[in-house]
């Protein structure tokens, strides 16, 4: 028993270390240090995140705003600066909710109650990234499910989901209306991440990193911009899901949507819609020459 409480604390150093790199550099230590270890952890989480959310925001909205103007998007599908004051200020009410889902997920880590292990030497290299891809795809089938059933579920979907999707259009979505949810709705479409370390051994910080990871994806596939890799979940595929509600759920990749059948692909949509553009123009002719 003492082995495993010897174990159990080095997790207590790292986030400790964590908690140390962080609110050292942000906050006078009489604001923090007096904190017990669990909200000293939040404290950390809710810096960090706010800190990485306005950073991959604003300079993605830089580049492809001002530096890349009229090369990924043209001036009229730019969202206006009052739709993205909107979604940053949804996204900071739900912050602190949001930083409360990895900090639970470390205390349960501390606690001994998931499979997560602290050393990467623990395990071979083989075993290590095997065990990535298995988080992934459990993480990739739940959020997948989560998602959908907050539109399939119709009081999620108007209580809790229909707060992001007032951003239905390509003028609308920005980078910084990746994190503006509903805080539950934001909790529950990460909550398959924690499930996974009750199922999978995985990595201690490639796990927390994985968990802040979302916030930099989440700001790429709310641009508006197809980089057509496949099996990219890119932000072509999302933005259809923003503008018809019933396909794409999918997080990192097309697969789940292709084997549930959600799938819709930007490219044939592009297709379709000239198809659509080029019938209306031959009718508006031949009514124009009848």
């Amino acid at each position: 028993m003492a082995v495993d409480a010897a174990y159990l604390m080095q997790f207590v150093d790292e986030t400790s270390f964590y908690n140390r790199i962080v609110l050292s550099h942000l906050l006078p230590s009489t604001l923090w240090d007096p904190l017990p270890h669990f909200l000293q952890t939040w404290l950390r989480n809710y810096l960090a995140g706010t800190l990485l959310y306005f950073i991959s925001g604003f300079l993605w909205c830089f580049y492809i705003y001002y530096l890349k103007l009229n090369v990924y998007l043209p001036k009229d599908a730019i969202p206006t600066r009052k739709a993205m004051l909107l979604q940053i200020y949804v996204a900071m009410k739900a912050m602190p909710w949001y930083t409360l889902l990895p900090t639970v997920s470390e205390y349960m880590i501390e606690s001994g109650w998931t499979k997560c292990y602290s050393r990467v030497g623990e395990v071979s290299w083989i075993l290590y990234f095997v065990s990535i891809a298995t988080y992934l795809v459990l993480v990739e089938f739940g959020i997948y499910w989560m998602h959908r059933e907050l539109h399939d579920i119709k009081p999620l979907y108007k209580y809790l989901h229909a707060t992001h999707h007032i951003y239905n259009k390509q003028n609308t979505l920005s980078p910084f209306a990746g994190l503006a949810f509903h805080p539950l709705d934001g909790i529950l479409q990460a909550v398959p991440h924690v499930v996974a370390l009750f199922i999978v051994p995985i990595h201690f910080t490639t796990h927390l990193g994985l968990l802040f990871m979302e916030a930099i994806w989440t700001a790429n596939i709310h641009d508006c911009i197809h980089g057509n890799i496949w099996p990219v979940m890119g932000a072509g595929y999302h933005t259809i899901h923003h503008t018809t509600y019933k396909h794409n759920y999918g997080h990192y990749t097309i697969w789940m949507d292709w084997m549930f059948g959600s799938l819709r692909d930007p490219l044939l949509e592009e297709v379709d819609n000239n198809k659509d553009s080029s019938n209306k123009a031959e009718d508006s002719f031949s009514l124009k020459h009848s």
